[in-house]
């Protein structure tokens, strides 16, 4: 578990990235033989992520919702990740499967949203918080001075 840091920060990346948000939901609970091998795939492919930086994945914050999973993970560029989803084995295969196994058929849902973020057109606060989301993958500092409101953090980014 990551250390919780006492006081105000706000993350700044140097350049344009991508957020990719994510996930799967769970339509029929007793179907376990149906989403266990997808949630299985999903952490196969973020093991292989983290190994291979080259990739370009910058990091991931995840959570769990009774019925859903969702990742909110975080890329250098579109096409990084669109590479990695047209070339990656592990992805590759696990959509091969998700079609054949599960198809239309309704007992698991997947989803994903795409966002393109341009360089200074973002901004964040984390208040008493371990290193979460934009925080994980760029650079923190104190949200204090000409940080200290979302506008201020957007025109002096």
């Amino acid at each position: 578990m990551s250390k919780i840091m006492p006081g105000r920060f706000t993350a700044q990346m140097e350049d344009s990235f991508v957020v990719f948000i994510i996930g799967m939901r769970i339509n029929r609970l007793l179907a376990v033989h149906k989403w266990v091998p997808v949630a299985k795939a999903m952490g196969g492919m973020l093991q292989e992520l983290y190994q291979n930086p080259e990739l370009g994945f910058l990091g991931d914050s995840g959570s769990f919702n009774m019925r859903t999973i969702t990742q909110i993970q975080y890329w250098r560029s579109y096409e990084h990740l669109e590479h990695y989803a047209r070339n990656s084995h592990k992805h590759l295969t696990a959509w091969r499967k998700f079609n054949q196994a599960i198809g239309s058929d309704g007992t698991v849902g997947i989803f994903h949203e795409t966002y393109l973020v341009e360089a200074g057109k973002y901004e964040n606060v984390y208040v008493n918080m371990p290193p979460f989301g934009l925080g994980k993958v760029g650079t923190l500092i104190p949200a204090t001075g000409k940080r200290e409101t979302a506008r201020e953090r957007l025109t002096n980014s």
